[in-house]
């Protein structure tokens, strides 16, 4: 038994370690640009602007990694969001306010071109189940989508 124990054992060190999964939630969007990381960082904060949707933070990773010394990659989370969308959520569910401000994480690959990942709204706001949650989240997939492809042009 233990010599049957010791192989199954070997065995399990033997396997391929699993790598991260990239996209644990449903509804996750990933799009490889093509453009160069800042060029598609400015694209894209114009395209939030046109498309009436306020910037409301920018998380910049490789600003703070730089500030103690370290140099990264690339990495911007750009959270938007409009108050009109705001004060609708809040009118269906209060719950769903941790849900704002929608954001979309742009980082830089090795050949310096950008990587959009955002989920999303209706598979963030559907999962309160609430019907005016899930007309707003898929008006928002649409204005998201127009940013998007605007930032693509």
């Amino acid at each position: 038994m233990r010599k049957v124990l010791l192989g199954f054992f070997l065995l399990l060190l033997a396997m391929p370690v699993r790598a991260e999964n990239p996209t644990p939630y449903s509804g996750t969007k990933v799009i490889e640009t093509g453009k160069p990381f800042d060029a598609f960082v400015e694209k894209l904060t114009a395209a939030i602007a046109a498309n009436k949707m306020g910037l409301v933070g920018n998380a910049c990773a490789t600003c703070g990694a730089k500030n103690i010394g370290v140099v990264i990659p690339g990495n911007r989370v750009l959270m938007i969001f409009n108050p009109h969308f705001a004060v609708r959520m809040l009118k269906a569910s209060e719950a769903a306010g941790i849900e704002a401000p929608l954001r979309l994480y742009v980082t830089e690959q090795p050949d310096g071109k950008a990587r959009l990942t955002y989920r999303l709204a209706s598979h963030v706001f559907g999962a309160y189940k609430v019907p005016a949650l899930d007309d707003m989240g898929k008006e928002l997939d649409g204005v998201v989508e127009r940013i998007v492809s605007d930032a693509l042009k």
